[in-house]
């Protein structure tokens, strides 16, 4: 068992769930997060009243899971990045599970 964590841009929400059910992963949880690309952006959001808004809407996923489902997610993963027309691939890490209860 691994925990795997995506992030996406909102836009593509509904794409990584349709990934996620085509990779037999039927567990996972979510939350709405910003996204930032240099640190200017996270100065300029830092202020109690800022003027525009920092980050990208993005989401976050993330979920225990076995191998098998994530090598084939990660495959729907790199072709779905491939077809993209804009800068905002989906991003997917692997982190090894020593101990769970």
């Amino acid at each position: 068992m691994k925990l795997l964590i995506v992030t996406v841009v909102e836009e593509f929400e509904q794409e990584i769930l349709e990934l996620f059910k085509k990779a037999n992963i039927e567990r996972f949880s979510g939350s709405d997060i910003d996204g930032y690309k240099n640190p200017s952006t996270v100065v300029r959001s830092s202020s109690w009243f800022p003027s525009e808004k920092g980050g990208v809407e993005s989401n976050l996923f993330f979920s225990f899971t076995k191998d098998e489902n994530i090598e084939l997610l990660f495959e729907l993963i790199k072709e779905f990045n491939t077809n993209l027309e804009t800068n905002n691939p989906i991003k997917a890490i692997v982190v090894p599970i020593e101990k769970y209860i």
